[in-house]
C-alpha cells in the first residue's frame, strides 16, 4: 500500500512541475512582446531626449557664436573647436560636456545645416532601430521638427 501512495505523489509533483513550466511558457510568450515593446519607446524617448539636449546646445551655440555650426563642422563643434569653416573668432565651449555622438541604437545623429524641415536652424535625425530613413514603431525616425509626444 505504501508503494503505490509515494508512486502518486511522485507523479503528482511531475505533474505540477509540468504545469508551472505550461503557465511560465505562456506568460512570456504573452508577456514578451510587451515588455520588448515598452523598451524600444524607452529608446525612442531617450533619442528624442538627447536631440532636445543637443539643440539647447546648438542653440547656446548659435547665440554665442552668431551662426549654427556647418554640416562639415558637424555636432563636434559642440564639444571641441571647430577646424572647418566657419572658424569661430572664440572658442567659449564645450557646449557638451559629454559628448553625444550616437543615438540609442549605436547610429550616429544626422544633422543637416541648414536644415531641410527648418531653413532657418538645421535637421537633427535618428533613424530609429533599423538605421534608416522612415519606418513605424521602434524603428520610426525621432526628428528635431517634431516633438516626440506629439
Amino acid at each position: 500500500m505504501r508503494k503505490i501512495h509515494n508512486s502518486q505523489s511522485g507523479l503528482i509533483s511531475t505533474q505540477l512541475l509540468v504545469v508551472i513550466i505550461i503557465i511560465g511558457i505562456v506568460a512570456a510568450v504573452v508577456l514578451a512582446p510587451r515588455i520588448l515593446g515598452q523598451a524600444g519607446k524607452a529608446l525612442q524617448a531617450q533619442a528624442a531626449e538627447e536631440i532636445e539636449t543637443i539643440g539647447i546646445a546648438l542653440d547656446t551655440y548659435a547665440k554665442d557664436k552668431g551662426d549654427y555650426p556647418s554640416t562639415e563642422q558637424e555636432l563636434a563643434a559642440l564639444w571641441e573647436k571647430p577646424e572647418k569653416p566657419p572658424l569661430p573668432t572664440s572658442w567659449v565651449a564645450p557646449y557638451l560636456k559629454i559628448p553625444i555622438i550616437t543615438d540609442p541604437w549605436g547610429n550616429p545623429y544626422i544633422y543637416i545645416r541648414p536644415g531641410i524641415h527648418d531653413r532657418y536652424g538645421y535637421d537633427l535625425i535618428s533613424f530609429g532601430s533599423d538605421g534608416r530613413e522612415g519606418g513605424t514603431g521602434d524603428a520610426e525616425d525621432v526628428v528635431s521638427w517634431i516633438r516626440f509626444d506629439e
